[in-house]
Order: structure tokens, then C-alpha cells, then sequence
């Protein structure tokens, strides 16, 4: 995990935590940089798809915010702030489209086993929300998906070291760039990254990202991974595909069945999954402005992003092993660019696929 240096961030930690945390360097775990929590994988074989499991046995107050217009989840209303229960067990992040929310049965299946969860007098009911992502046209037969076996057994590869990143878990179908048609895509994976200040705050987020649009270096403005020009080498570039009106234009050759002619973006195919987390105190609302606020770093390192074709979705949890009382501001504006830092890396960790290169692929 990458220790971040990024201006803003010195310049977020100097502004609203004080002189002492500026110029601190973050931890280099990842999401697991947050006691309390532990993260497993589980990545098939026979496609490359998978889930990430999340952990919270001791509970953490969480929130989310959904803001893609294709959204593939479970138990999010659950989060609302008007709502009863305060903490989850789990979050689960799955490949597989809808199919993959079963992965959290497993999880349950799992916290149940070791008495964990919200206590209904009768039994210990897990608290276990999950998002999913479209990877089923990636590599071989959508009828391979993530399944409850597959949530149990990355619950039991759960650990508080650091977080594997690259092609596994939730990310191991994960493609970006995909405005100019699956053919022009490239590669991308899970992500994590943390910040640490002085004062023992740590922020920290985990991303499965396999968006439409492109991912942008916030650092330098350059695109690290995304769609490819035609013959594939160079990028496009969404954004100026945006601005020219060409964003997502069928390719008249593709509907005369040229070869080489360009497919049409696939909608409902993309979606980028997430969680911020942090040590500090807070309550649900200030959790589902964490999740707010770290949607800002969706918009800084992906171009485009929370398209009706997109299912972005991040989930916040607080676990409260910092004493004193939580400084939402601070927590939230670290969030955004924690979120941006993990994108970034699920780029530049990721390995290809065949007919699927990866940023590291290029930089050969």
C-alpha cells in the first residue's frame, strides 16, 4: 500500500487537525490500517471473479451512499440514519452482477458460527450489507459467479494484514475504460490505501473498481488506465470524448460487421464498490456523510463516473478505538482523498487478462 503524500492531503490534515499532523505519512496495511477490521478474498479459478469480505466482528457504525444509476446491493436501507440498528458484521463486496449478492449469506453463515450479531433475543443476527459488480461478460462463462461458499470462505481468509490488492476478490473481473466498447477496455482490480495522523486518526479505503469512464491520476491529471485508442496503443481519453459528443458512439463498421470495427459500450456493465473506514468516533449520520464526502474521490480519479450505467456505491464504517470525539469534517475530507489514492492503485496493481492489458502492461 502506497504511503500518501498527496499536497491535498498534507494540506486537508495541516487545515482542520492542526500543525501537528501536517507532512505525517500515512500507514502502508491498507483498509486493515483500522483496528477492528479484517479483510479476506476469495478469487475463482475458472473465470476471474470473486468477493471481498469486509469485517467488523466487534461492530462499527456504518453508512452509504449510492450514487449510480444501476446500483446492485443489499441490506443499504438498513443504513439509513432513521433506522434502528447502529453497526454492521461485515460488508461484502462481489463480483457476478446480482448473482453475487449470495456471497453474503455466506458471511452470515460465518459470523453466525461464532456468535456474532445483532442480538434479537432468539438468535445473533449478522449484520451483513453488500454491493456487487457487473464482471459475468470477463473471461469465460457468466453461469461462474461468487456464490455463499465463496462469502464463508473469504470470511475465514479474513486478516488484519495487509490488503492484497490487484486481480482478487471482487476485483479480479474488474475492466475500466470501457466509452469506446469492451474491445478498447483495459484491466483494473482492488485497491486500498490509508492515511495516518499524529494524533492516532487513521482513515483508510478499500475499491473494487471496474468503471465505465477512465482512471485519472489526481496528482498529475493523467489518465493511468482506461479507453484505449483504436488499434490499441495510447489512450482516447474520456474526457475529451465527452467534450467532442463522441462519448459511447456506436461505430457504424461494427453494425456492418467489419472487422475490427468497435462494439458499443454495454450498458449496466460497470460499477464502482467501496469502503471508507476509519478508527475514529462517530455516529450513523456522520457515517453516511463519510460515505457522502468520499464519493468526491470517485469524481477526482474516474472520468466519467455515476452514469445511469453505473452502480458506484461506497459504504463508511467507523469503529471508535480512537478516544474522543470524532471530527466528521476532517474524517470525510480524508475519506475523498484516501477513496482517489485506492482507485489509483487498483489501476496500477492490477496484472492483464488475455486481449485485456493492464496500466503496467503499457508502461513496458
Amino acid at each position: 500500500m502506497r504511503i500518501s503524500t498527496h499536497p491535498a492531503v498534507l494540506a486537508v490534515a495541516a487545515v482542520l487537525a492542526g500543525p501537528a499532523a501536517f507532512g505525517q505519512p500515512a500507514t502502508a496495511k491498507g483498509l486493515t490500517a483500522v483496528t477492528g477490521i479484517k479483510v479476506g478474498h476469495h478469487t475463482l479459478t475458472e473465470r476471474p471473479t470473486g468477493c471481498t469480505v469486509i469485517l467488523t466482528e466487534a461492530g462499527a457504525v456504518a453508512g452509504v451512499d449510492v450514487r449510480g444509476g444501476a446500483p446492485g446491493t443489499r441490506e443499504t436501507d438498513l443504513l439509513d440514519p432513521v433506522n434502528m440498528v447502529q453497526k454492521v458484521h461485515a460488508i461484502v463486496l462481489s463480483g457476478g452482477s446480482a448473482f453475487g449478492l449470495d456471497s453474503a449469506s455466506g458471511v452470515m453463515r460465518y459470523l453466525e458460527e461464532k456468535g456474532v450479531g445483532f442480538d434479537a433475543f432468539v438468535a445473533k443476527v449478522p449484520i451483513v450489507p453488500a454491493a456487487i459488480l457487473f464482471d459475468l461478460a470477463v473471461g469465460g462463462s457468466p453461469k461462474i459467479r461468487p456464490t455463499a461458499e465463496c462469502g464463508y470462505a473469504a470470511a475465514q481468509a479474513a486478516t488484519d494484514g495487509p490488503v492484497a490488492e490487484g486481480n482478487v476478490g471482487a476485483g479480479a473481473g474488474a475492466t475500466v475504460g470501457k466509452t469506446g466498447g469492451p474491445a478498447r477496455s483495459m484491466k483494473a482490480g482492488i485497491g486500498s490505501a490509508a492515511i495516518a495522523l499524529p494524533n492516532g486518526l487513521v482513515v483508510a479505503a478499500l475499491v473494487a473498481v471496474n468503471a465505465v469512464g477512465d482512471i485519472i491520476d489526481p496528482a498529475t491529471g493523467r489518465v493511468v488506465a482506461g479507453v484505449r485508442n483504436a488499434g490499441g496503443k495510447g489512450f482516447a481519453d474520456a474526457r475529451v470524448l465527452v467534450r467532442s459528443g463522441a462519448l459511447g458512439r456506436r461505430d457504424p463498421d461494427f453494425d456492418r460487421k467489419k472487422p475490427g470495427a468497435d462494439a458499443p459500450p454495454r450498458p449496466g456493465e460497470n460499477t464502482t464498490i467501496g469502503v471508507v473506514a476509519t478508527n475514529a468516533v462517530l455516529t450513523k449520520v456522520e457515517a453516511t456523510k463519510m460515505a457522502q464526502m468520499a464519493h468526491d474521490g470517485y469524481a477526482r480519479a474516474i472520468s466519467p463516473v455515476h452514469t445511469p450505467g453505473d452502480g458506484d456505491t461506497i459504504f463508511a464504517l467507523a469503529t471508535g478505538t480512537l478516544a474522543g470525539e470524532g471530527n466528521a469534517s476532517l474524517v470525510g475530507a480524508l475519506a475523498a482523498e484516501v477513496m482517489a489514492d485506492a482507485i489509483v492503485r487498483a489501476a496500477n496493481q492490477a496484472t492483464g487478462l488475455p486481449g485485456i492489458p493492464a496500466a503496467r502492461d503499457l508502461a513496458k
